[in-house]
């Protein structure tokens, strides 16, 4: 593995929009004073629901649409979206309207999704199932892909079916919108899916021997790859990332709790980003 100059790591807000954060209104505000501070993305969590104390929540689309028209320069995006409960054809036209509302700033983030949390699935009557699920998030991301192109779709699957409809306008960004693909350390089948994509965003990671040993993987599953790749890393506030970095992790973000408060993330956001020295680092791909 060949080491080569690469940008000082990103840092991202990755908030939960409950309660305090459940006003679009607040959320874009927020993202605005992130953005005054030197911030990179603004990230947010993809929920119906959580078990109390939280109570109210918000959707994460419309959130993202007010917090595009409120900044310039953030990426943003969901963090993570269940693809296996939003139609495709429904997905294509959101994220294209957002990426094309924002300038070309959206990283799509996705993910099987969890009922553990709320329960968010059987109360909705949507797919439980783990492994179902894994096939509905795979079978969309190759619609999603088709529709990005601007070409005709035409496709017939076990899940869903779209018959020769055009998605335009295309996105801003070309070929397409990034994709990151959410996963637990230690499986195979997520480092498998996010090999195909643009980074992958390890869920729970508990030190950063794990994110070097998810770099190595996702190396070896993209062979010479020349395209550029991301691992996000989330972490508590205070933790530090040093580590993460040094063992390939490209985007940096505090870990909440979902049940944060807008005074303790604003505490965050003023302490701003995380500086790494300008140094050479590991790339993820041989070279």
């Amino acid at each position: 593995m060949t080491e080569s100059a690469r940008p000082p790591v990103r840092s991202a807000l990755w908030v939960p929009l409950f309660d305090d954060l459940a006003d679009p209104v607040v959320a874009a505000r927020l993202a605005g004073e992130a953005e005054a501070a030197g911030w990179h993305g603004f990230f947010v969590w993809d929920r119906l629901s959580w078990p109390r104390p939280v109570r109210q929540v918000a959707d994460p689309w419309i959130t993202l649409a007010a917090v595009a028209s409120a900044t310039e320069r953030l990426r943003i995006g969901p963090m993570v979206t269940p693809v296996a409960r939003r139609r495709p054809a429904k997905l294509a036209r959101e994220t294209v309207t957002l990426d094309r509302l924002s300038g070309g700033r959206l990283t799509l983030g996705v993910g099987l999704g969890s009922d553990r949390y709320g329960r968010e699935f059987t109360r909705t009557g949507e797919q439980p199932d783990d492994r179902l699920r894994g096939q509905m998030l795979d079978e969309a991301m190759g619609v999603l892909t088709a529709a990005w192109s601007g070409e005709p779709v035409h496709h017939r699957g076990e899940h869903y079916t779209i018959d020769g409809l055009r998605f335009l306008p295309r996105p801003v960004q070309r070929p397409r919108v990034p994709v990151w693909v959410a996963g637990y350390p230690g499986r195979v089948r997520p480092l498998r899916r996010a090999a195909r994509h643009d980074g992958f965003f390890p869920i729970d990671l508990e030190h950063a021997d794990q994110l070097a040993e998810i770099a190595a993987t996702l190396t070896g599953l993209r062979g010479p790859a020349a395209t550029p790749y991301d691992l996000a890393v989330a972490l508590p506030p205070g933790a530090d990332p040093e580590p993460y970095v040094t063992a390939g992790a490209t985007w940096w973000m505090p870990d909440f709790p979902p049940d944060v408060t807008l005074d303790r993330v604003r505490g965050v956001l003023r302490d701003g980003p995380f500086q790494v020295e300008d140094r050479p680092l590991p790339l993820l791909v041989d070279g």
